[in-house]
């Protein structure tokens, strides 16, 4: 990948290529709930339980990696590294914060990968990763802001593409901005809602001040909506292909999380429901939108 030129879906359709053998293509769900019509993209499916394998094993393929892998994360991206890791037949560490559940730290180790809890939030564990990626035959995997990343992640919505084609929008919750930059790349002008936590809001606030900027992380969400601050690579995309931000409150998560197992017997983790809950309070727009569920590593039991 030529990192001095900016991503395109050309990107998207390399790294689709790249990371065929290891991944599952997930399947879509088309329903009608509350008298409206919406596709679900069936992610959590995804093996490690969530999107972040596309961009974790694009990113290893792409950089050739053949060293150890060291990652720090809320439990997703670690979950994804180590299994990238283990597939790939290589040795990886990964930082989780004291605050990441306990089910996502139990299967990262699990998966095979080194397990180290260090501080309270993401960005502290991602301080000491940094630091121990910094050892001689040590790769840093930032589980945002890389471009081999981004266009991993990006195969998520060009899959809907090919198979649901009449999608008219998408709504994927945010982060760090990894797959609502990706899901741009891959949209082919389709709108795109980008939907937050109202206490974990970094990509709003981004948008609002036009550059990254610090925010609060608060949220029943953060373990994997947590990031402080949006990666300047996914921003870059998002503010140029004019995401649209929206907000959810916890409630509406939840509310959101439990309605998708009366309908369907679907168990995502509350970050997952995000995207859901904004559709079902009607801020997302287009006559075929495509909810993406985006993972479910967290243990829960419907209220």
């Amino acid at each position: 990948m030529n990192q001095t030129q900016p991503l395109s879906a050309t990107d998207v359709a390399a790294a689709a290529d790249r990371i065929r053998p290891h991944v599952r293509r997930t399947p879509l769900l088309d329903l009608e709930i509350d008298g409206r019509r919406v596709v679900l993209k069936l992610e959590y499916l995804q093996r490690s339980g969530s999107f972040k394998l596309r961009g974790a094993v694009n990113a290893m393929l792409e950089s050739a990696a053949d060293g150890h892998i060291v990652a720090a994360s809320g439990g997703n991206h670690g979950l994804a590294v180590a299994t990238a890791a283990a597939l790939l037949g290589l040795p990886a560490t990964i930082y989780l914060p004291e605050t990441a559940p306990e089910a996502k730290a139990r299967r990262i180790e699990e998966a095979g990968a080194r397990l180290i809890r260090h501080g309270a939030t993401f960005a502290d564990a991602a301080e000491a990763a940094q630091q121990a990626a910094e050892r001689p035959g040590c790769h840093f995997l930032h589980p945002y802001n890389d471009p081999a990343v981004v266009a991993g992640q990006g195969t998520l919505a060009a899959e809907v593409v090919a198979d649901a084609p009449g999608t008219d929008a998408f709504a994927v919750a945010a982060g760090g901005g990894g797959l609502t930059a990706g899901t741009a790349l891959a949209a082919g002008g389709r709108h795109v809602v980008a939907v937050e936590p109202d206490g974990c809001r970094a990509l709003h606030d981004a948008l609002a001040a036009g550059k990254p900027v610090n925010s609060p992380v608060d949220s029943v969400a953060s373990s994997a909506l947590g990031a402080s601050q949006i990666g300047a690579v996914p921003f870059g995309i998002v503010a140029s292909y004019g995401v649209e931000s929206v907000l959810v409150s916890d409630e509406e998560i939840l509310r959101a999380r439990d309605r998708l197992w009366e309908e369907c017997r679907i168990a995502v983790e509350p970050a997952a429901a995000a995207s859901f809950a904004a559709w079902l309070a009607g801020r997302v727009p287009g006559q075929q939108p495509c909810v993406v569920l985006c993972g479910a590593n967290a243990d829960w039991t419907a209220g």
